[in-house]
């Protein structure tokens, strides 16, 4: 690292050059670096530069030290030894006691009766052993109808009729007025065991309720337990509880407990809206803390598509809480690899901990029974590497960010209000510097863009979501590979080939600048996760400034450099944590986001722009080595050597390995359909299984098993009819417009739908009125499409104002529990002032598919026979559906 120096020639103000002696007078570019303000110092000085390989070592040594740091702290479950108020193996039994039963979509027996049964047994259980105990104990289970809607997936609205809630109310037996409301909910999705989601926060729960029930002193406040049967169905059953259960009234938080993975760390990624005093009883209580206002600013922005109870009681309960979610190994979520024994006794004990102990400190709080004195505000809050949360004000927060912000504009003041010609240099000089820098990422960012639609027509997409490391080889070599060959190339051709210190510390001010400017921006924004650029300028600002003296009068020597790193130590490994959580949350969700979202620019962009932000502070080390030519052979060969194994189909999607499955979602449904036109008679029909996959490979890797699944049965959208004339369970054919259809024989359900109508008037206002009726299975979608010039006025659902208008169509979710009469529906409808020529016969059409999601409706012949020609590798949920459409 020693043997090269560069001879840094003083001359008086103004006549400093890059060049180790150039003599030419002065010269209006970039390379005017004389911003030095000491022409008394020694005329030369011999400052050290940084050896290429040593260079690469210490950083890539860095960088893997902090990463396996992060996985070393998510792979620590617990801290310390559990106290024995919550028994994790307890916990344990009745989770294998629920998942026992398989799956459980709402209205089967074992979402209605068994798990019911065995929840109800369990209450009792406890009630019976904690009688002679200072705290009563009342069960209620309800089964709300009700109607709302929801933004969620575009929009559309729900409509449940005697779902399942299991409410259990622990208080002093003195009474309590303010109550917490814990939530999870049993049921799962079609075909899934639902371990994760959600058995295991139930089972949680249970212990839970057995711990504070066994509290020899009297709690202050009550707790209200909700076990809720409907959330799958889309938060209905909580939707139920807080806006018609008499005990509603008193709840005056709540803490939610979900999953959007399968074990490992529940973290917090939602609180609020505002009450700050919940983070702040998260920190002071939970034993193992795992927190992100980051995590909570980007799932309410909407980016990740999925929502939680979270959202019923903050916007129709109108009461704060805290969410949180197990996120881990999002590959098994609803699948049938969401089993019991995937999920670590640890993370049982940990949820149970963290879970316990945060109630326990708010039930004992004065807040909770006046927590409006203490709504107002938000908190900024992080963990690091889940041993302490740090959380502040909001408000703190912006004053933090700004005083950071301010003295970093002072240290770049500082250098340019130098006397003469070398404060104006210096400002011109970090321009130019900044320019090259950000014209570098949009550079970087173009070019593995590039790759990675190099890799999409090569038809390899998704390499990665089995082979996550070999996306970071490719697009993480390409995006460093590309950012160092422009520096080098500045460094060369712009800078005059010089490699003296002014340069890289002047590539040090361009990083710290552009940091300054993000936090700054995010401030004002309003955004708690600007502390983040608050960190990534703060440290490195303080270390730079007391690595000074040393900088100075060594230049980058061996001590400076590893120096420099440990200062950037802390601000790095939580960023790389944030890194970790981003891709531990997208790189599954890229396995279910449909056939329109390319994944491979998703992952292509999220690898550059991580190597971007990781890189900022490392951007000073190209100017002060003494070259990157071994560094980028030894990156274009890990390039070239990736990207031929992908060309090659090295790296396949999708694993069926017993550890670590990555499965292909598929959705089969062995369908009937049923058109009628405006008078009643049946336009045309048939018979077939539709198949959606729900990753941008489509088919592809299917087909060679089943030769007949191939695009000449692919199905293309027919405008004229609701949702192009197909049983969509869920509003998302935005999300999957590639679709198969096999002609097959007709199912004939043995429950079938029925489907009347039951008056047609006009009213008095122009509009027309009609009613119907509908009985049939627990699962139902109701399609509303107005014909060009007519338009909804009026309906039976929610507050009675037809919402969420999808590109003309109106969306309506239906389930029921066990005991139902059936369904009577209404809506108005203002006809057109004259029928469109082109469009269909009528003013509406009103479509319905029936989805028979368990028992013996679930399964035919046929559909069994396409099931076990699927590849191991593949998870194709299936199930039965009708659809009937009719003109009016």
């Amino acid at each position: 690292m020693e043997s090269d120096t560069a001879v840094r020639r003083l001359k008086p103000l103004g006549t400093q050059r890059y060049g180790a002696q150039n003599t030419e007078g002065p010269r209006d570019r970039c390379e005017d670096n004389g911003y030095s303000s000491d022409p008394k110092r020694k005329p030369e000085v011999s400052l050290e530069l940084l050896r290429e390989g040593l260079t690469a070592s210490l950083v890539c040594v860095f960088i893997l030290l902090l990463w396996t740091l992060v996985h070393l702290s998510l792979q620590q479950l617990v801290i310390g030894k559990p106290t024995g108020e919550f028994n994790a193996v307890r916990a344990r039994q009745h989770l294998e006691k629920i998942t026992s039963v398989g799956p459980r979509p709402v209205g089967s027996q074992e979402n209605e009766v068994l798990t019911v049964k065995y929840l109800l047994a369990e209450i009792e259980n406890i009630r019976e052993k904690t009688a002679a105990g200072p705290h009563q104990l009342t069960v209620d289970v309800q089964h709300p109808t009700g109607s709302f809607s929801i933004d969620f997936l575009g929009g559309f609205t729900s409509f449940y009729d005697h779902v399942t809630n299991i409410a259990v109310r622990l208080e002093p037996k003195g009474g309590a007025q303010h109550f917490m409301l814990a939530n999870c909910h049993f049921d799962t999705v079609a075909n899934s065991p639902g371990a994760s989601d959600d058995a295991v926060s139930c089972a949680v729960m249970l212990e839970v309720l057995h711990s504070l029930a066994n509290q020899p002193t009297p709690l202050l406040h009550g707790v209200i337990f909700l076990f809720n049967g409907a959330e799958e169905n889309i938060l209905q059953a909580s939707h139920g509880f807080i806006t018609q259960h008499p005990w509603a009234k008193q709840v005056r938080a709540f803490i939610n407990l979900e999953a959007a993975g399968v074990g490992g760390k529940e973290v917090v990624f939602q609180t609020g809206p505002e009450n700050p005093w919940l983070v702040q009883a998260y920190v002071n209580a939970a034993k193992h803390p795992f927190a992100s206002v980051v995590g909570q600013e980007v799932f309410q922005s909407g980016i990740i598509p999925s929502d939680t109870d979270f959202r019923i009681y903050r916007d129709f309960g109108h009461i704060p809480g805290i969410d949180l979610a197990f996120i881990e190994n999002g590959f098994i979520y609803h699948t049938k690899y969401d089993t019991a024994d995937r999920i670590h006794t640890d993370s049982i004990q940990r949820a149970g901990d963290n879970i316990l102990d945060v109630l326990k400190y708010l039930l004992k709080s004065e807040m909770l029974a006046d927590s409006s004195k203490y709504r107002h505000g938000n908190m900024v809050f992080f963990d690091l590497l889940g041993v302490v949360v740090v959380a502040y004000p909001a408000r703190v927060g912006t004053i933090l960010n700004y005083v950071v912000a301010t003295a970093t504009f002072l240290y770049l003041a500082k250098k340019a209000s130098l006397p003469g010609s070398g404060g104006t240099r210096y400002v011109r000089d970090l321009a130019c510097a900044t320019g090259v820098a950000v014209l570098s990422w949009f550079i970087t960012l173009l070019s593995v863009l590039i790759v990675a639609l190099l890799v999409t027509l090569l038809g390899r997409s998704m390499f990665w979501y089995t082979h996550f490391y070999a996306s970071i080889c490719l697009y993480g070599a390409a995006a460093t590979g590309k950012m160092i060959l422009i520096h080098t190339l500045a460094k060369n051709l712009y800078y005059g080939g010089v490699r003296l210190v002014e340069l890289g510390d002047l590539y040090f001010d361009v990083s710290l600048l552009l940091w300054c400017c993000s936090l700054v921006w995010l401030t004002h924004l309003g955004l708690c996760s600007a502390y983040v650029p608050m960190l990534m300028v703060a440290f490195p600002l303080v270390t730079r400034l007391l690595l000074a003296r040393e900088f100075k009068h060594r230049g980058a020597s061996f001590k400076y450099s590893v120096l420099y790193l440990l200062g950037l130590a802390l601000p790095y490994v939580h960023f790389m944590f944030l890194i970790w959580v981003v891709f531990e949350i997208f790189t599954p969700i890229m396995g279910r986001s449909g056939t329109e979202i390319p994944p491979e620019v998703v992952m292509a962009s999220l690898v550059t722009l991580a190597t971007i932000f990781l890189s900022s502070f490392f951007l000073h080390f190209i100017y002060l080595v003494k070259s990157t030519k071994w560094i980028l052979a030894g990156l274009g060969s890990v390039f070239i050597i990736i990207f031929l194994l992908v060309a090659g189909g090295l790296f396949f999607p999708y694993s069926d390995s017993p550890d670590s499955p990555r499965p292909k979602r598929v959705f089969l449904q062995h369908t009937s359909r049923t058109f009628h036109n405006l008078q009643g008679q049946v336009e045309s029909q048939d018979s077939g299984l539709w198949i959606n996959s729900f990753d941008f490979t489509g088919m592809q890797h299917v087909t060679p098993h089943i030769p007949e699944i191939n695009d000449t049965v692919r199905t293309h959208c027919q405008e004229d009819r609701p949702f192009c004339g197909y049983p969509w369970f869920l509003p998302v054919k935005f999300l999957s417009r590639k679709n198969w259809y096999l002609p097959a024989a007709k199912v004939s359900p043995r429950s079938p739908v029925e489907f009347r109508l039951l008056s047609k008037e006009d009213t008095s206002w122009g509009t027309v009125k009609m009613m119907f009726s509908v009985k049939g299975p627990s699962h139902m979608s109701l399609y509303l499409m107005p014909h060009r010039g007519a338009s909804l006025s009026t309906w039976s659902f929610g507050d009675g104002t037809p919402q969420f208008d999808l590109s003309g169509e109106y969306f309506i979710f239906y389930s029921h529990g066990i005991s139902t009469t059936g369904w009577t529906f209404w809506f108005e409808i203002q006809p057109p002032s004259e029928p469109d020529p082109a469009g269909p016969e009528g003013m509406i059409s009103v479509a319905l598919s029936s989805h028979y999601f368990f028992g013996e409706d679930q399964r035919t012949a046929q559909l069994k026979d396409i099931l076990q020609k699927f590849p191991t590798w593949a998870f194709p949920s299936s199930w039965v559906s009708t659809y009937d459409m009719y003109r009016y």
